[in-house]
């Protein structure tokens, strides 16, 4: 894609609301507060988490008041006069959104002189949608990236601003590159807004062909069965890793994978969720599909710390040859199934 932007640093600075939850969104806002006037920050309300179930304020909501900055968390927008009301006052020329969680209903899309743009974690139209880094490492993409677009009522459909690509080198966990992202979408959207203050930037529609979705990973694709070959094991762990975490039932309950490798250059004929011994990297060997062979090297027990594959495997009984696998939970997790 090509996008032009020739604008310096505008004469005036934009005001801006800002609209994101996680901690995506957080090395954004915090850009954005030093090179422009943030008059709002809207993000979603607080949930209920951790072991006391009590109510926690977003990423975003700790950050704007750090800030000193005016937040806001409205349950939902659309149909929301009152919150229409109050976005309107503010007389923004732009809202910046990232990772925001609330659906911006065209009444708000129309409210800032110049648009709303979003910043979202994939180079559109591929992986559009919630969850744009885990799956583009668990499909095995080669590259990802962020893209700058402006909004419109479709999801991730409006046209792109600018965009930057990164690779995605094996092994990366969502986590890391969820930081990485998070960094480069800081850095792209200030000059972004720059040109768009000068109206010196074109907008490029996004092409018809490539669109791809990024649903939002469930609690049942994290249960994990050997009858996958080992390479798809992987991309899987790193994908769900740290949350929501991939985990595989055993003969010795079930265990959260942590780090783990496809060994490529061994194979096996023996049954998928056998175990194989030791490996040279003080890993777990265990049989996967298609003859593949798979090293856990870090991974958690039920109620327990993390620990090392061989720490884990210290306190077992476990005999070379034998299956390991819980049966009933790799008979729904046979290969292709």
């Amino acid at each position: 894609m090509t996008d032009i932007i020739k604008a310096s640093r505008s004469p005036r600075k934009a005001r801006l609301v800002f609209m994101g939850s996680p901690d995506f969104s957080v090395p954004s806002l915090r850009v954005l507060n030093e090179a422009f006037e943030i008059c709002a920050v809207y993000t979603q309300p607080p949930r209920k988490a951790g072991r006391g179930m009590k109510l926690q304020p977003t990423a975003i909501a700790n950050c704007a008041e750090t800030l000193g900055l005016p937040c806001f968390s409205p349950i939902r927008l659309r149909g929301n006069a009152t919150e229409e009301a109050r976005l309107a006052s503010f007389e923004a020329d732009l809202f910046v959104v990232i990772a925001y969680g609330l659906i911006l209903p065209k009444s708000v899309l129309d409210i800032p002189r110049l648009g709303c743009i979003n910043g979202h974690a994939s180079l559109l139209p591929r992986w559009r949608g919630a969850a744009p880094i885990q799956r583009a490492i668990e499909a095995g993409d080669a590259q990802t990236g962020v893209t700058i677009m402006q909004m419109e009522e479709g999801l991730d459909t409006g046209p792109t601003l600018k965009e930057a690509a990164i690779d995605i080198n094996e092994g990366v966990s969502a986590g890391a590159l969820h930081d990485a992202l998070a960094a480069l979408t800081a850095e792209l959207m200030p000059p972004v807004i720059d040109a768009l203050m000068a109206g010196n930037i074109q907008a490029i529609p996004q092409p018809e062909e490539g669109v791809s979705y990024a649903p939002k990973i469930s609690n049942a694709e994290t249960r994990l069965g050997f009858g996958l070959p080992a390479a798809e094991l992987t991309r899987k762990i790193c994908a769900f890793s740290p949350y929501p975490g991939a985990s595989i039932e055993t003969l010795s309950g079930r265990l959260k994978l942590i780090a783990a490798t496809a060994l490529s250059d061994e194979v096996t004929d023996a049954a998928p969720g056998s175990f194989l011994g030791r490996s040279q990297a003080d890993g777990i060997k265990i049989a996967c599909g298609k003859n593949s062979v798979l090293q856990i090297t870090k991974l958690q027990p039920a109620g327990k710390k993390p620990m090392s594959g061989i720490a884990f495997l210290n306190g077992q009984s476990w005999q070379v040859g034998e299956n390991i696998a819980s049966p009933i939970h790799e008979i729904k997790n046979r290969e292709g199934g």
